[in-house]
């Protein structure tokens, strides 16, 4: 199975190489991975880069940090909408593919009543990934 960067690297990258401080891969991969997760806009992608960038890195290289607000607008109003929403379905389909369209259902709980503001403690979160098709929880995580 390709990676997303190996799916997104059959796009031509439209910018003067001279003057390219992000690479198109991983641009691309932070929009869709933004606009997935309900970023809307070039300053929440911006955003969501900022918060996610270690996650991001075990995608793509990010070796400059992630691009701002105007590299985002400029870059995806370089480049093929139609070509890029192709690619973005293609690599989708072919992880619907990999997964045999088993849904896996991600939720996440607050626990009432574990704030604690004398000791500053957050309240505790908690996010389960539950398999649809199995009906099994595939693994928690504490935040």
């Amino acid at each position: 199975m390709a990676s997303p960067a190996e799916h997104l690297a059959v796009i031509k990258d439209p910018r003067q190489t001279w003057k390219v401080e992000h690479n198109l891969t991983d641009i691309l991969l932070l929009t869709i991975c933004a606009v997935m997760a309900g970023s809307e806009g070039c300053d929440e992608i911006e955003d969501f880069g900022e918060a996610k960038l270690d996650v991001l890195r075990s995608y793509g290289d990010f070796d400059s940090g992630p691009p701002r607000a105007d590299t985002i607008a400029r870059v995806i109003g370089m480049i093929n909408p139609k070509h890029f929403q192709r690619i973005s379905a293609d690599w989708m389909q072919e992880r619907h593919q990999a997964t045999a369209g088993e849904v896996i259902a991600i939720d996440g709980k607050t626990h009432r009543g574990s704030y604690d503001k004398s000791r500053k403690k957050g309240a505790i979160h908690i996010v389960s990934a539950f398999s649809a098709a199995n009906g099994v929880v595939l693994g928690q995580v504490k935040t």
